[in-house]
């Protein structure tokens, strides 16, 4: 008969098998959620570059190919011959890259203002900063609709482009990277003379780089993308953006989806391309500002 001892012996090695197998069982479950977390981001994107890259008459075949057969670039042509792409995307390019320096610029003077600098009443400021966050976009675009058309900005770039150089999200992102910054680098920039212009330019800024980057990725997605503001507050074609631009293709070829699709991937491009160049400046300013 075998002793108690020697039971105990034969039954360590089972309580380790179950734990290594656990080990194992717990990152294979969270791989497979997240590989289907991803799948589901990126197969939609697969399928709209594939049907617009379809003929015109391939696009509802049975059963459906992801893998166009025949390849084909007519609906990009099409896409070209029927919207001036040339102009809108100029119109994109010149709204987007103003209004995000504007909103940069804006969001980083404003964020240091209430980070590293002591005035009666900043808290309170700052409050009706975060209670703008939580006032939807649609419920202000009626008055300052009404602004712009008194002030005579419709049909203007000014009218496109200076709503959107101001951002509550980008000051409380910005304000709270810069109070991670040690105040022994100002006051050591103080003690040699410097200004609280010198301070944030030449101290506080490079240390929230990150974080700018993060920002200017943000506001170009939603510059780029806009759509309901410039459809409002521009009626001329030659203004128009390319999203505005391109959403013609849907009134002018309701079933041409081929041609539609074409259009939705050119639009959505630029935005991949800027994202993927600033990718591991996105990650590091998510991380730093505290947005995780």
């Amino acid at each position: 008969m075998r002793s108690a001892a020697s039971w105990r012996v034969v039954a360590r090695p089972t309580a380790s098998a179950g734990r290594r197998s656990r080990s194992w069982t717990v990152p294979t479950l969270r791989y497979a959620v997240l590989s289907l977390a991803g799948a589901s981001m990126i197969v939609p994107f697969l399928w709209m570059l594939s049907t617009s890259l379809k003929a015109p008459g391939a696009v509802l075949t049975v059963p459906p190919r992801l893998v166009p057969n025949p390849l084909t670039l007519e609906s990009y042509q099409l896409v070209a011959e029927t919207v001036p792409l040339l102009q809108k995307f100029g119109n994109s390019l010149l709204v987007t890259t103003l209004s995000v320096t504007g909103q940069l610029a804006s969001s980083a003077l404003a964020a240091y203002a209430f980070a590293r600098m002591r005035w009666r009443g900043r808290d309170a400021v700052f409050a009706l900063y975060l209670a703008a966050l939580m006032v939807p976009s649609q419920v202000t675009i009626t008055p300052l609709f009404i602004l712009v058309q008194r002030l005579g900005w419709v049909d203007t770039y000014q009218g496109l482009i200076l709503p959107g150089i101001t951002s509550a999200f980008g000051t409380f992102l910005l304000r709270q990277a810069m109070l991670g910054v040690p105040r022994e680098y100002e006051e050591a920039a103080f003690l040699d003379g410097a200004t609280h212009w010198s301070v944030f330019r030449e101290v506080i800024l490079p240390q929230v780089r990150p974080v700018l980057a993060t920002l200017a990725v943000f506001a170009t997605m939603a510059s780029w993308n806009s759509f309901l503001w410039p459809l409002l507050v521009t009626s001329d074609e030659r203004l128009m953006t390319l999203p505005v631009g391109l959403a013609l293709l849907h009134g002018r070829y309701t079933s041409e989806w081929s041609l539609i699709m074409a259009g939705a991937v050119i639009s959505v491009l630029p935005v991949v391309l800027v994202y993927l160049a600033a990718q591991r400046a996105f990650v590091n300013g998510v991380l730093l500002s505290g947005l995780k």
